[in-house]
C-alpha cells in the first residue's frame, strides 16, 4: 500500500492578458513538475490571465480567452496523468469568481471558487469578484460548450467542496484565506483533508515573507497535515513585484523552499512526504475525541493515487531552515527584479536617470546597477531566457554580459543636469557614482533653456521674475524654482527618446524618477540646488523650506497613510509621543503646516510616475491613497478643534 506522495508547487512570472505567454509556462511547470515525479501541480492564482488584470476582468474577452487557454491544458499531452491546479476567472449564475480549477486526465475534477476576498492595501477583489458564500456547498456548473467538447461533462461541481483520491484528500485555499481569522483549513482539517493547498498572487513588501512562512508553519502546526504553496512572481504590468517564495511544509515543518527573488520564469518546488506522519501527527497531537461539529464537506471523488505501491524506498523531504533576506537585500533584489521585467516587456533599450547626486537618485542607480548584477548571476547560472532578453534589448544576437559594469554602460545611462545654482559637489558625486557602477554618463547644462523660458514670458509681460536672494518676491522664488525642474524632466525625456537615435542606436530609454515619498507629499527634492549659490557654495536647504525635519515628516506621513488620522487625531498622537521636544503650540503649529502644504500639493501625486511598492507608505494615488487632490486648505472645522486642545492643555498648565 503506496502511501508517499511527491507534490509540486511552483512560482510562475505570468503577466496580464499574456494568455500565449501563460499558457506556455504553465504548461512548462506541468512538464517540470512530472519530470521530477509530481502527481498534483499547483499553480498561482489567476495564473491563466494574470492577476493584475484589474478591470479587463469585467470583460468577457477575459472569460473567453481563459476558456480556450483551459481548452488547450485540457488537450495537452503534458497534462496527461497528473493532477492539474490551474487559476483563473469564471462566470457562475452571473456572478464572477476568482477560482481554481481542478482537472486530470481531460476530467474537470472541480472549480473552487475563492470565499474570503482581499479587500485592503493594495487588493480591490471585492471590485472585480463576489465570494462564495455557502461553505462545505458546491453545486452544478454549465460547462462552456468549447471545454464540453473536450471532456464529456455537462456539468461539474462548483463550489466549497473537498478532493477526494484513492490514498489522501485535498482542500484548496486560495491566498488571503490562509490570512484570514477563519482560515478553510482549520474546518478541513478537522474533517480529514490532509494535503492543504494555497495558490497566491501575494505581492513583495519588506519583511512579508516572513509572515508567509509563519502562517504556514502556524497552519500545519495546529492542525497538522501538508500544506502546498504557490505563488505568482515578477511584474505583472503594474506597480507590485510578485516574489514568488513557492514552499511546502508538513506537520509545522517547511521541507522545500522556492527563490524569493528570481530571474527564472518559471520555478518548480516539489517534496515527496509521508501521509503517516500526518496521520500519526493528528493522532497524537489533534485530539482525535473531539467530535466534528460542523457539516462534512462534500468529497469529489477520483480513482487516482497520489502515491505508488512500491514506494518503500522513496527518500522523504526533511525539515530545513528558511534563510531570510535583510530588509537591506530585499530593498536592493526586489525593485532590481522588477525594473528587469519592465525594461524586458516594455520593448524598450534601457534606462535614464536624471542623476542629481544625492541619495535619492544615487540610491535609484544602485537599483539598477543591482538589475545588471542579477542578470550578470542568472546568464552565469544557465538561464537562456534571461540571455534572450538581454540581446533583444541591446539589439545584438551575439552579446554576451562579461560584468554588471559593462552590462550597465549598455543599458543605463545617467545624466548631471546643471543650472547656474548647481554645486560642484554634486556634480563630482553624480560623476564618481557614474563611474563607479559603469552607467553612460552625460553632463548637461539647462540655463540656456531656462534663459529661453523666462525670455517668452518676459517678451509677453515685460517683467523678468527675481530669486528671493536678488530682491524677488516668494511667487517668483517659487515660480524659477518650477522652471528648473520642469525644464530638467522635459529634458530627461527627449533625451531618453532621442539619444540612442543620436547615436544611430535602435530604441528608447525609459525614464526613471527618484522622489521618496517624503518629498513627494511637500514637493521638496533633497537635492534640489534650485536657489542661487553664496560664495559658489548651496544655502537653500530643504527642511527649512518645508518648516520640519525628514524624520518628522516621516512620521506625520506614516500616520496620515498608515494610520489613517486626520489632523485632529494626528495632533492628539504626536502631543503624547513628542511632548518631551514640543509644546502643544508647536505640536499644533507643525500638524497645521502639514495638512496645509498636502492639500496644496495633493493634486500633483496624480500625475507621478508609477512608483514600485516596497511597502505601504507611499504617494502614489492610484493604487495605495484613494483620498481626492482638491481639499479646503483651510482645514478650518479641524484646525479649530486642535487650538481648542491647544487651549485646555496650556491653560491647565498655567
Amino acid at each position: 500500500m503506496g502511501r508517499k506522495v511527491t507534490l509540486a508547487t511552483c512560482s510562475l512570472n505570468q503577466w496580464a492578458l499574456d494568455f500565449e505567454g501563460n499558457l506556455t509556462r504553465i504548461l512548462k511547470s506541468i512538464e517540470i513538475a512530472k519530470l521530477k515525479g509530481a502527481k498534483y501541480r499547483l499553480g498561482p492564482e489567476l495564473e491563466i490571465c494574470g492577476y493584475g488584470c484589474a478591470d479587463h476582468f469585467y470583460e468577457s474577452d477575459t472569460l473567453l480567452h481563459c476558456f480556450q487557454v483551459l481548452k488547450s491544458l485540457l488537450e495537452s499531452p503534458l497534462t496527461q496523468d497528473i493532477i492539474c491546479d490551474v487559476g483563473m476567472p469564471v462566470m457562475h449564475h452571473n456572478v464572477r469568481y476568482n477560482c481554481r480549477v481542478i482537472f486530470l486526465n481531460k476530467e474537470i475534477l472541480l472549480i473552487r471558487p475563492k470565499m474570503l476576498l482581499a479587500n485592503y492595501g493594495n487588493n480591490r477583489e471585492f471590485r472585480w469578484f463576489s465570494p462564495w458564500t455557502r461553505p462545505r456547498h458546491t453545486e452544478e456548473y454549465f460547462l462552456p460548450r468549447m471545454i464540453q467538447d473536450v471532456t464529456g461533462q455537462d456539468t461539474v461541481p462548483f463550489g466549497d467542496g473537498v478532493l477526494s483520491t484513492k490514498d489522501t484528500c485535498i482542500g484548496s485555499e486560495i491566498c488571503a484565506e490562509l490570512w484570514n481569522p477563519r482560515s478553510p483549513h482549520v474546518d478541513m482539517g478537522l474533517d480529514g483533508v490532509e494535503i492543504f493547498t494555497n495558490s497566491s498572487a501575494s505581492y513583495h513588501e519588506l519583511r512579508k515573507a516572513d509572515l508567509r512562512v509563519n502562517l504556514v508553519k502556524s497552519a500545519t502546526t495546529k492542525s497538522g497535515g501538508i500544506y502546498v504553496f504557490a505563488n505568482q512572481k515578477g511584474c505583472d504590468g503594474d506597480r507590485l513585484y510578485y516574489d514568488g517564495c513557492a514552499m511546502i511544509a508538513i506537520n509545522g515543518d517547511i521541507v522545500a523552499q522556492g527563490a524569493q527573488f528570481s530571474l527564472e520564469d518559471v520555478e518548480v518546488v516539489t517534496a515527496t512526504l509521508d501521509l503517516e506522519d500526518v496521520r500519526s501527527y493528528r493522532g497524537e497531537r489533534c485530539h482525535p475525541h473531539m467530535e466534528y461539529e460542523h457539516k462534512p464537506y462534500q468529497r469529489i471523488k477520483t480513482e487516482f493515487s497520489l502515491s505508488d505501491c512500491n514506494d518503500m524506498c522513496l527518500p522523504t523531504h526533511q525539515p530545513m531552515e528558511w534563510i531570510f533576506h535583510t530588509p537591506e537585500e530585499e530593498i536592493s533584489l526586489g525593485p532590481a527584479c522588477w525594473l528587469w521585467d519592465y525594461l524586458r516587456r516594455s520593448g524598450q533599450a534601457g534606462f535614464l536617470l536624471p542623476l542629481s547626486g544625492g541619495v535619492d537618485s544615487s540610491s535609484t542607480a544602485c537599483i539598477v546597477y543591482s538589475m545588471c548584477v542579477q542578470i550578470c548571476q542568472a546568464i552565469k547560472d544557465g538561464n537562456c531566457q534571461v540571455l534572450e532578453d538581454v540581446q533583444r534589448v541591446v539589439n545584438d544576437s551575439f552579446y554576451r554580459p562579461g560584468d554588471p559594469h559593462e552590462l550597465c554602460g549598455r543599458l543605463f545611462t545617467t545624466c548631471y543636469m546643471a543650472s547656474e545654482n548647481s554645486s560642484e559637489d554634486t556634480r563630482n558625486r553624480a560623476k564618481d557614482l557614474a563611474a563607479q557602477i559603469g552607467s553612460n554618463h552625460l553632463n548637461i547644462n539647462i540655463d540656456m533653456a531656462v534663459k529661453g523660458m523666462l525670455g517668452i514670458f518676459s517678451m509677453v509681460t515685460g517683467k523678468w521674475p527675481q530669486f528671493c536672494a536678488n530682491g524677488g518676491s516668494a511667487r517668483e522664488n517659487l515660480a524659477l524654482q518650477n522652471v528648473q525642474a520642469r525644464i530638467r524632466m522635459i529634458l530627461a525625456y527627449l533625451f531618453a527618446q532621442l539619444w540612442l537615435w543620436a547615436q544611430g542606436k535602435p530604441g528608447g530609454l525609459l525614464v526613471l524618477g527618484s522622489a521618496n515619498v517624503d518629498e513627494s507629499i511637500l514637493d521638496a527634492p533633497p537635492t534640489a540646488e534650485l536657489e542661487p549659490l553664496t560664495e559658489g557654495k548651496v544655502v537653500q536647504t530643504d527642511e527649512a523650506d518645508m518648516g520640519m525635519t525628514y524624520s518628522e515628516l516621516s512620521v506625520i506621513g506614516r500616520l496620515r497613510k498608515i494610520s489613517k488620522c486626520g489632523p485632529y487625531s494626528m495632533f492628539c498622537k504626536l502631543l503624547h509621543s513628542w511632548k518631551e521636544a514640543f509644546s502643544p503650540s508647536q505640536v499644533a503649529t507643525k500638524v497645521k503646516h502639514f495638512f496645509r502644504m498636502y492639500s496644496v500639493n495633493r493634486h500633483k501625486m496624480t500625475t507621478v510616475t508609477p512608483s514600485y511598492h516596497a511597502e505601504s507608505y507611499s504617494p502614489d494615488d492610484n493604487r495605495f491613497d484613494l483620498r481626492p487632490f482638491l481639499y479646503n486648505t483651510r482645514w478650518s472645522w479641524q484646525f479649530r478643534c486642535i487650538d481648542n486642545e491647544v487651549a485646555t492643555i496650556e491653560g491647565h498648565a498655567g
